[in-house]
């Protein structure tokens, strides 16, 4: 690719992944039809974003690290529970068609953006909930079946992380991205960009302009979650599952 190319590349990563920081996912949603249309295939156009999805966990972590805001029990569950759904998922895709799928994501995300924007104080104060046994025990299943279709499908699953650790577990909008960003976008994205590469093929020549421009994006949506604080991270939460969610039932 020429140079044109390489800055094309970083600019529609950095825009896709500032977004999805500051929103708590939905980088797909720009970035991946943007690899397909400059030519990739799906399947390598697929993991070759999930690698440079990673760079946006990275970024986000440099950030929300200074806060100290993360429990290292709650966060190595939701590592445990999530991480198999990814590996699974992630195996699976390559071989499943999966455009019915996509359009009942995306009718279920716009669905998630509704709840939200009708629950005005949804996410708006830290109110821990459902840590008892039971509770983690069920919050633990729906996080695993998030995890398969992190794995499989394209756009807008840490959406679904962000509004389970809202609902579910009583977090702050800022703190649930915060879960998300560090633990999806780096870890469980990781899995599914390490299983992908396995069984598929990732387009290495691209990955510099994503890799930065998911890095500096991550960094930079971060800082302005942090800073606006939990009624701008809700509102951008509520436009992007939108987004996401035409996106997916469109094609």
């Amino acid at each position: 690719m020429d140079l044109f190319e390489q800055l094309l590349l970083f600019v529609i990563s950095l825009i896709a992944n500032l977004f999805s920081a500051l929103a708590g996912g939905g980088a797909g949603l720009i970035q991946l039809p943007a690899l397909i249309f400059l030519g990739l295939p799906f399947g390598i156009a697929l993991a070759t974003h999930k690698v440079a999805s990673v760079a946006l966990g990275i970024g986000a972590t440099l950030r929300h690290l200074k806060e100290n805001s993360l429990e290292r029990r709650f966060a190595l569950f939701i590592l445990a529970t999530g991480i198999p759904g990814v590996i699974i998922g992630a195996s699976i895709i390559l071989q499943i068609p999966g455009r019915t799928a996509e359009i009942a994501l995306g009718i279920l995300t716009i669905s998630l953006g509704i709840y939200s924007w009708l629950s005005p104080q949804l996410g708006q104060q830290l109110k821990p909930n459902n840590r008892h046994t039971q509770g983690m025990i069920s919050g633990g299943l729906i996080i695993f079946i998030i995890g398969i279709l992190n794995g499989s499908l394209t756009s807008g699953t840490g959406l679904f992380v962000t509004l389970w650790l809202v609902r579910w577990f009583g977090l702050d909008y800022k703190t649930a991205v915060a879960y998300t960003l560090i633990l999806v976008g780096m870890f469980w994205n990781g899995t599914g960009a390490i299983t992908l590469g396995i069984l598929g093929e990732i387009y290495w020549l691209w990955l510099p302009a994503l890799l930065l421009g998911s890095l500096i994006g991550g960094y930079l949506g971060a800082h302005l979650a942090i800073i606006k604080g939990n009624q701008l991270i809700k509102r951008s939460y509520e436009i992007i599952t939108f987004a996401v969610g035409i996106k997916l039932i469109l094609g």
